[in-house]
């Protein structure tokens, strides 16, 4: 065995170890941080590797590395909790978007573990008529779309009794290593360890199990498993009925189309016809059923959450801190909008329509630094995105996701602010070289 073998494998072991104590809980901001430099050592010293020592090594360090996840509760997350209830509530043929977890007329569905009968513990919300839950937000209605509920449902059919999180988590498992498998068929090892090693995945998508991993194995299938077309635009229409941000794979999916300017010609036409099409089909079918029985609660707490987390007005919070260190917080909305509607266009006129990740990926990452969430798990997608295309720059956004959630708020005088700031850079740093080297290759 090479000694860059050893070294690797020894970076992966010891992440492992980190990662395990994460699960234990509650995860630290050193421990991530620990974490991160545990992989980017991983992925450094892995340069030297040959790729077929590496793809095994790729392989059975990220199914490992997902596994830890399992080894205990959710640490840093409530949300698998509303996951849990609103697959119940529908077994007992109730839509989820008709009545709050607090509300009386579901007393029937409470058990000891989600309703406990002290209200002691730290992580519990209290509710209106007394006692406390383990769900956040109880007197409000789900948040979560139509392809997220049926998942939900799935997975209460298949919770054997007292499982409790322990399907979800395993559903974020088989997820991951599935988004793993397509990964390393489509962009070869070396990208694949993006993904495979990366802590993001264990903490969010299986510890936590946080359901946008089923909107990231969607939108992993319909660039890496199917060719465009409608089959494509069905899996991007799912995805975005799972968890609402893989909207921004869509833009990916039509890379180029704009090429001339306008969508002059036949096949521009027919491409976004064959994708849009499927799309808006499939998130109408799955809000259908849904819409007949609820009517228009089927938006559930989206505009609640929405002004909760500050995105409905002027900055304030964790929202658009890299934008409100150049302006006033007032304006820091309506540029991060205007900045995205720009780099949507840039990729319609100048994307690659052969590779339709690397937009997808530019759109998704740059939603993520104009508005930086304060939420770690939303940067899963654009970890896939960045496997996908080799992309090693954009990882930082993850990161720094991480940190903004572990340390609080992101107010620009916190630390979340300068690493989203250094992500941005990061990014801008990696988009200079690949020019240069570019046009280096043209002479």
């Amino acid at each position: 065995m090479s000694r860059s073998l050893l070294l690797v494998s020894g970076a992966l072991v010891a992440l492992a170890a980190v990662l395990l104590r994460m699960a234990a809980g509650p995860p630290g901001l050193g421990w991530y941080l620990l974490a991160w430099a545990l992989f980017a050592s991983a992925v450094w010293l892995a340069r030297r590797v040959p790729e077929r020592q590496l793809g095994a090594l790729v392989i059975a360090g990220g199914i490992t590395l997902a596994a830890t996840g399992l080894a205990a509760p959710p640490s840093s997350s409530t949300d698998s909790f509303r996951y849990a209830w609103d697959g119940r509530v529908q077994a007992s043929g109730i839509s989820p978007y008709d009545h709050p977890p607090s509300d009386p007329a579901l007393v029937r569905l409470r058990d000891a573990w989600l309703f406990p009968p002290g209200c002691g513990a730290n992580d519990l919300w209290p509710l209106p008529a007394g006692g406390c839950t383990r769900i956040n937000r109880p007197t409000e209605p789900t948040i979560y779309p139509p392809v997220a509920q049926g998942y939900f449902l799935l997975i209460h059919w298949l919770s054997p009794e007292g499982s409790r999180h322990k399907v979800l988590q395993v559903g974020g498992l088989v997820m991951a290593v599935l988004a793993l498998a397509v990964l390393f068929r489509l962009a070869g090892a070396r990208r694949t360890a993006y993904w495979a090693w990366c802590p993001a995945v264990p903490v969010e998508a299986v510890n936590n199990a946080h359901v946008d991993m089923l909107g990231v194995l969607l939108v992993v299938l319909a660039f890496g498993a199917v060719r465009a077309g409608s089959a494509r635009g069905a899996l991007l229409g799912a995805a975005v009925a799972a968890k609402l941000l893989p909207a921004t794979a869509l833009p990916g999916a039509l890379s180029g189309v704009l090429a001339n300017g306008v969508l002059s010609n036949g096949g521009a036409w027919r491409r976004v016809l064959g994708t849009v099409v499927p799309a808006a089909l499939v998130v109408a079918l799955s809000y259908l059923p849904y819409v007949l029985a609820s009517g228009a609660s089927v938006a559930g707490y989206l505009p609640g959450y929405l002004k909760e987390e500050r995105y409905d007005g002027p900055g304030g919070g964790n929202r658009y801190v890299i934008l409100r260190l150049v302006m006033p917080d007032s304006w820091a909305p309506y540029v991060a909008i205007a900045l995205l509607g720009l780099v949507v266009l840039l990729v319609l006129r100048y994307g690659d329509a052969d590779r339709p990740w690397q937009g997808a990926l530019l759109v998704s990452g740059s939603l993520l630094l104009l508005f930086t969430p304060g939420y770690s798990w939303y940067a899963l997608l654009v970890v896939a995105l960045a496997a996908m295309d080799g992309r090693w720059e954009w990882l930082g956004v993850a990161l720094a996701g991480a940190v903004a959630y572990t340390a609080g708020p992101a107010a620009p005088d916190s630390l979340g602010t300068p690493f989203y700031a250094a992500a941005a850079l990061a990014v801008l740093i990696g988009w200079a070289v690949r020019r240069s080297n570019q046009a280096e290759v043209r002479q």
